[in-house]
């Protein structure tokens, strides 16, 4: 899940005890407890120098684990409408999509990633996420924060369906092409690039964490060049939002199963339309049990004085629609700034029901096309190691990999030179939005139209 452990440049990772090669999932991740013990009351656990156990490890690569594209299908949803409201509905569905893997499924532990390492795919989905057209849902434009609702026996009906993957009889395929670079090691960082041309859409960002280890859980923040994901579109001249990051939290460390609770605040704002949505996440109730509840408001907010950080902040009069549900399950909205409890259930309208849907497969590069520092090519040893529980021999590839990082480090020291990433501008900075170069936009260019070479552009 985390980018948790870092390579020294000069010296070796300290010895772990290594698990038993026949340990449960439960006990494995009490070994992992008890090495994290040791780095208690460290400020920033994402940059210590440990290596783990290959025992330890799910079998994936950090940059093919990270996508945010788990639904696509509401990723190509995103600006469909003519109503700027209704957009920012639809990007809010997509953000309650992005990690539908762990409403769906398990954390887990990947591989970290190597300097100058990198994962492209694409995706072929379907547009069939119905357009939240709230102007249908009132007797008033859905413009208005005090649309009078109708009742709509169909309410569900606004909610994304199942992502459908391929071809269809009776719909073209709309692709998403992906690219990810590993551009910075001290801090790891990683840039982003998502594309879709077909909707003039895109999204960009760097991808850096936090770490801190609590003794029971490890709370996990944005690092200072992770400013969230910026979405633009061209269709709408240039209409562009920036969704953040809140915090998270990795827990049952101590039961032997990993969880993840998020808590915090996200905002997702939108400078063209003047329109700020304030996502907050409530990870416990007032008895103590999760919740994995998310509460929410989308409101007219002024972006020379943008000074709204709470819900209970925004005045009445500028609440357009307030949220709320729990983000593992279904999430409701309703028109206007009456209280989500006051309103009649039958004028709840929603936005995610997580019931159906299911992680959409990437679309990869086939084998014999693919770099040597592509994720699954690079990291192709020790997953088929551990897929075949040889752990002494994925250890030992693994340290080998880590070994040549620490060697390539030491020589760019020894000449004076710096990394400089190939696919993308700059390492970090630009206000957190990633530049492509001319061989990014290539990559993505041709895997947009199912060309995987690499010719002349690695």
């Amino acid at each position: 899940m985390m980018q948790t452990e870092t390579l020294s440049s000069s010296a070796p990772p300290p010895t772990v005890d290594t698990p038993d090669e026949n340990q449960s999932e439960g006990s494995k991740l009490r070994t992992f407890l008890g090495i994290l013990r040791k780095f208690i009351g460290v400020s920033d656990l994402a940059a210590v120098r440990f290596s783990l156990p290959s025992q330890l490890l799910e079998p994936t690569p950090n940059l093919e684990y990270w996508t945010y594209l788990d639904a696509p299908n509401a990723f190509v949803a995103i600006g469909t409408s003519d109503e700027p409201l209704d957009r920012m509905l639809e990007v809010v569905r997509f953000w309650l999509t992005k990690d539908l893997k762990y409403a769906k499924g398990k954390p887990c532990k990947p591989y970290n990633s190597c300097l100058g390492e990198f994962f492209r795919c694409k995706w072929e989905t379907e547009n069939n996420a119905p357009k939240i057209l709230t102007s249908k849902l009132g007797n008033e434009s859905s413009a208005s924060s005090k649309s009078s609702v109708k009742s709509n026996k169909n309410a569900s009906t606004w909610s994304l369906s199942p992502p459908q993957h391929g071809t269809s009889l009776d719909s073209r395929p709309v692709t998403v092409s992906y690219l990810t670079e590993q551009t910075s090691h001290h801090p790891p960082v990683s840039a982003f690039h998502v594309s879709c041309p077909e909707r003039g859409l895109s999204a960009r960002g760097f991808d850096q964490i936090t770490a801190k280890f609590t003794g029971t859980s490890i709370k996990v923040l944005p690092g200072e060049h992770n400013l969230g994901i910026f979405i633009t579109l061209d269709q709408r001249d240039g209409e562009k939002y920036q969704l953040t990051h809140p915090a998270a939290h990795l827990g049952g460390l101590l039961r032997g199963t990993l969880t993840v609770s998020v808590s915090d605040t996200a905002y997702i704002t939108c400078p063209k339309t003047r329109l700020k949505a304030i996502l907050s996440y409530v990870e416990e109730g007032w008895l103590g049990r999760t919740t994995n509840k998310v509460e929410g408001v989308i409101f007219r907010y002024d972006p020379d004085n943008d000074d709204k950080t709470r819900i209970q902040d925004v005045p009445d009069d500028d609440v357009l629609v307030r949220l709320s549900g729990p983000w593992r399950e279904k999430v409701v909205f309703t028109l206007g700034s009456t209280p989500l409890k006051q309103v009649p259930v039958e004028q709840h309208f929603t936005i995610l029901d997580t019931a159906p849907l299911q992680v959409a497969p990437k679309i990869l590069p086939p084998a014999d096309r693919q770099a040597p520092n592509e994720s699954l090519t690079l990291w192709g040893g020790v997953t088929e190691a551990i897929h075949a529980r040889q752990f002494s021999r994925a250890t030992t590839l693994k340290q080998e990999l880590e070994e040549a990082q620490r060697v390539k480090a030491r020589e760019r020291e020894r000449a004076g030179q710096t990394h400089s990433p190939v696919y993308f501008s700059h390492a970090v900075g630009n206000e957190g939005q990633p530049e492509l170069t001319e061989k990014g936009r290539e990559v993505l260019e041709r895997s947009q139209k199912g060309d995987w070479s690499l010719d002349g552009i690695i």
